[in-house]
């Protein structure tokens, strides 16, 4: 049986409807068969969850139009010389406030996220926060090389605590022409005196602490640019930071404020890493004197006192320890040490070691393999188990070092890899990943910023999940990139597909717990917690619903 059509240029075509009728059935199966793979198309979801799908698309949809379709000339936060090109999963810095305003953030905001596997803890509380509390310690001190004008107010500072002997009891501001170069000042004169008063500093000390949009979309918008030569590139952030946070009565503090901040916005368990360079903190009394079982000791402390009358909100967290990867082999043989001695003073704390850094300018894991090998075969002898959970694949490079790390850490074991970007580029470490259940640690609007790509739209994430890989969201350096928890990276991985909804996302979700080093019996209690979130979640979309 044919159908007469009339084209527009007057043509008439006959077409045959039951070869069209078994072409549209050819096309129905291939999108079909091809999308099996992905975690949203192969597991179950209940009438409520595909009402609340469907609610979260139509969200989505309809705020493409109406949001990110509107036109949005001038707008001052945007910075396109007043002429903004936006869309949903556009660069995230220039974004942000945008993505904000959105009725789809308002309620991904409230989604139970499940746990939180690959953050550096040094840059997981905001610069604002931070800063507040370094104010309320007398001991913290600040310092520039010179006196700041408004031609080098793009100088960094350096903070420290200092002892009695070393304080000094200058007024002279550091905006001050009579500024001694590296006068340390105590850190409420530096900011009464700063030029501008105390919301003059303020902006000035958390610029340096964070990446604005103009250094990674203008200035240093490539990744070797950013790592190598970016004012607030995540390793001086970091190192800029730790001036601060290393600071004992500080440091207790600020962890509080991570778990209190990743509860908040739906994280229900963190396994964190934290940087054990250097072998000491800072003390009270200003010396350089707290080893590295203290801080660990200080985090146990915090982490109970937080949990009370929270069960129902949070399982808990544990440490990956890591080092730098710029350390010699020698030095690492000690950090693998301390790790085991960690390990045995706090069995449920320590899950894990990795070497961080950016893996383009550091070096690779070939570099250590061989200790890392005596690191493993210690362990057995001890009855101890440390996995490794590498960064490996945070690069754009096909073959070169960066890349070729993939292949270390898998052969090295690795339990998870670490962002994993250029993974993609390897079909047989994707099927072994698959088989072997390695998960990835992806940080989506980590690698956006760091230049890895463009906008989310171009993120490998997607080719993951389409091979079926075990994925978890990630946000890495929240506190330096502005993606504080992890409700913005929920959204742009959501926005930037019409095929991902809320099913994948629960997925993601479940999987960040599932694949987390926690024993099996605390692993079981910490999943029943989030899916009771998650039904809750669920529940409270379908008031959405009845609106």
């Amino acid at each position: 049986m044919s159908s007469i059509i009339f084209l527009a240029s007057g043509r008439v075509l006959a077409v045959n409807m039951a070869d069209f009728a078994q072409y549209t059935h050819q096309r129905e199966e291939l999108i079909r068969s091809d999308r099996a793979l992905r975690a949203d198309h192969s597991t179950e979801a209940s009438p409520a969850e595909i009402k609340a799908d469907q609610y979260i698309r139509k969200l989505r949809a309809s705020e493409n139009i109406t949001i990110w379709g509107a036109e949005h000339e001038g707008e001052r936060e945007l910075d396109y010389a007043g002429v903004a090109h936006v869309f949903p999963g556009m660069e995230f810095l220039t974004g942000k406030n945008i993505i904000m305003k959105t009725r789809l953030f308002n309620v991904l905001s409230k989604m139970p996220k499940g746990g939180l596997l690959h953050a550096h803890l040094d840059a997981t509380v905001d610069a604002q926060t931070v800063l507040r509390l370094a104010l309320q310690q007398p001991a913290l001190h600040v310092r520039t090389s010179e006196a700041l004008t408004p031609l080098n107010i793009q100088i960094l500072p350096q903070f420290q605590a200092l002892t009695e002997e070393q304080k000094t009891h200058s007024v002279v501001a550091l905006t001050d022409t009579g500024y001694q170069p590296n006068t340390w000042l105590a850190l409420q004169v530096a900011r009464d005196g700063f030029l501008g008063g105390p919301t003059a500093f303020d902006a000035w000390a958390i610029g340096a602490m964070t990446i604005n949009p103009s250094e990674a979309y203008q200035t240093h918008n490539t990744v070797d640019k950013l790592h190598r030569f970016g004012k607030s590139s995540p390793a001086r952030s970091l190192c800029l930071r730790q001036g601060l946070i290393r600071f004992a009565p500080l440091w207790e503090q600020y962890i509080y404020e991570f778990l209190r901040s990743s509860v908040e916005d739906g994280i229900s368990y963190v396994e964190v890493r934290i940087n054990f360079f250097p072998k000491f903190m800072f003390g009270e009394d200003g010396q350089e004197n707290v080893p590295h079982n203290v801080w660990v000791q200080i985090f146990d402390r915090t982490v109970a006192r937080f949990r009370q009358g929270r069960e129902e909100e949070f399982s808990g967290a544990r440490i990956i320890y890591s080092t730098l990867r710029f350390i010699t082999p020698e030095e690492l043989e000690w950090y693998c040490d301390d790790c085991i001695a960690l390990k045995q003073q706090f069995p449920h704390l320590i899950a894990g070691f990795d070497l961080v850094g950016a893996e383009n300018v550091l070096k690779p894991l070939i570099y250590y393999a061989d200790t890392l090998l005596r690191f493993r075969q210690r362990q057995k002898q001890l009855g101890l188990d440390i996995p490794l959970i590498l960064h490996a694949g945070e690069t754009l490079s096909d073959g070169g070092e960066a890349d070729t790390n993939l292949y270390d850490a898998i052969l090295l074991g690795t339990l998870r890899i670490g962002h994993g970007f250029s993974l993609v580029k390897h079909p047989k470490l994707m099927e072994i990943c698959r088989e072997k259940n390695i998960l990835v640690e992806t940080c989506p609007i980590s690698n956006e910023i760091l230049r890895l790509t463009s906008s989310m739209l171009m993120h490998p994430l997607p080719i993951m999940m389409n091979h079926g890989l075990a994925v978890a969201l990630c946000s890495d350096d929240p506190a330096v990139f502005g993606n504080m928890g992890l409700s913005f990276d929920f959204y742009q991985v959501l926005v930037a597909s019409e095929v991902t909804g809320l099913i994948a996302l629960r997925e993601l979700a479940r999987d960040s717990v599932k694949y987390s080093t926690l024993e099996p019996s605390p692993k079981e209690a910490a999943v029943v917690l989030w899916e009771k979130q998650w039904a809750k979640f669920i529940d409270w979309i379908g008031t959405l619903l009845e609106v």
